[in-house]
């Protein structure tokens, strides 16, 4: 796996592991799009293979700092990276270049040379997006729920004017070229926005009905959402406390057999220990059965990974679950995934169907882990029992 496949997964991890839902601006999603950005920017742009490998790390890892809270995130972010490259081996040049072009996103900082104009372009693709209203919203529920900073409409859509109009700028010649009449488009879409919110009186009421009707029905989407984001985090937490309850079981009596080997069973052989036989035998038996149990409770269970196109028309592939898409190529991947995406009712039921069958997968495991407990104890009792009977028999 190269460096940028591992920074990629770190990353993942990274957010998934520590980063506080309330972040719905600052995330992995957000990271994707400025790589995206970063890989599109340098497809145009001259540039080496150490400084392209450096500004694609910079993208990955420059709002990982987040997850120790937002002040001077960048400095915390260069940080994790440092920790991420230690037992990676990276060019000392492609390490230090990074760190400068983290740095670089500072949101006021100045950038000074072509890479930093490509990241800090990049950190502001948003800017030129067709969806930059949404996303701006992303930002504005995140800013509301971690520093209960809480705006109108009008201040809101005021703010995002200013901050495109006098604040910001692009600096690469790609982007000033690609994006710079996009992020106009969206200067225009913002003025309509707040000419509607300071004129209301000269929208007439059947646009006011619409609108109001689009917000009611805009407000249960976002919950459904924040359900489904909850409900998928405490599976997913719920299936990481499971599989660390059975690396501890299979740790414990892994080191019991251990140590039954090297010093029990050595000394079976003279007759005076006979009486320690049977002993020996149930804790042993009893290990082995507990590491089998916790084996099954981790062990994973593996799918065709493939599906067909009748199936995506029937709507009978769930297409979250990597298992039943490994196997495709991508462009039928990125087809079915479309056509899904198409469908609401298609996604939502895809949806419900993961929690539900990774509820059965948390049912079993924690079905077999009960019984790996069980028996650990019982065999632990009977074990003790066996060894207090064997060393009175032999005083006897």
């Amino acid at each position: 796996m190269g460096i940028l496949q591992k920074a990629e997964q770190f990353v993942f991890t990274l957010f998934k592991d520590k980063l506080s839902p309330e972040y719905t601006y600052h995330n992995f999603s957000h990271t994707l799009r400025v790589v995206s950005a970063v890989k599109e920017i340098i497809d145009s742009e001259k540039v080496s293979d150490n400084e392209r490998t450096a500004l694609i790390l910079a993208a990955y890892f420059h709002d990982t700092g987040y997850v120790n809270g937002p002040e001077k995130h960048e400095q915390k972010s260069v940080v994790i990276f440092n920790d991420f490259i230690k037992d990676e081996k990276i060019d000392k040049d492609i390490a230090e270049l990074t760190e400068s072009l983290i740095i670089a996103t500072e949101i006021y900082r100045e950038p000074e040379n072509k890479l930093e104009y490509i990241i800090k372009d990049a950190d502001c693709s948003h800017f030129a997006d067709k969806n930059y209203l949404q996303i701006a919203d992303l930002l504005r529920e995140e800013w509301a729920a971690t520093c209960g900073n809480n705006y109108t409409d009008l201040e809101w859509m005021t703010g995002n004017r200013k901050m495109l109009t006098q604040k910001h700028r692009f600096f690469s010649d790609y982007a000033k070229q690609k994006w710079q009449k996009k992020k106009d488009k969206n200067m225009l879409l913002l003025q309509e926005k707040i000419n509607e919110l300071e004129h209301p009186h000269e929208h007439d009421k059947e646009g006011k009905h619409k609108k109001a009707k689009e917000d009611k029905s805009e407000k249960p989407e976002r919950g459904i959402e924040t359900m489904f984001k909850v409900t998928m985090n405490n599976h997913t937490h719920l299936s990481q406390i499971a599989d660390s309850k059975a690396n501890i079981l299979l740790s414990v009596n892994a080191i019991i057999i251990s140590i039954s080997l090297s010093t029990l069973i050595p000394k079976l052989d003279s007759p005076s220990n006979a009486h320690l036989v049977i002993p020996t035998f149930v804790l042993l038996m009893f290990s082995v059965i507990c590491i089998i149990f916790a084996i099954l409770s981790t062990r994973p269970k593996v799918t065709s990974g493939s599906f067909t196109r009748k199936e995506i028309d029937q709507k009978k592939i769930n297409l979250l679950f990597f298992g039943n898409f490994y196997k495709m190529p991508l462009d039928d991947y990125q087809w079915a995934m479309n056509e899904m995406m198409k469908d609401k009712d298609y996604l939502y039921n895809s949806m419900i169907k993961d929690l539900y069958f990774l509820g059965l997968v948390l049912h079993r495991k924690y079905k077999l882990l009960r019984i790996t407990y069980n028996i650990f104890m019982f065999g632990i009792i009977l074990s003790f029992i066996s060894f207090v009977i064997a060393f009175y028999s032999i005083r006897a």
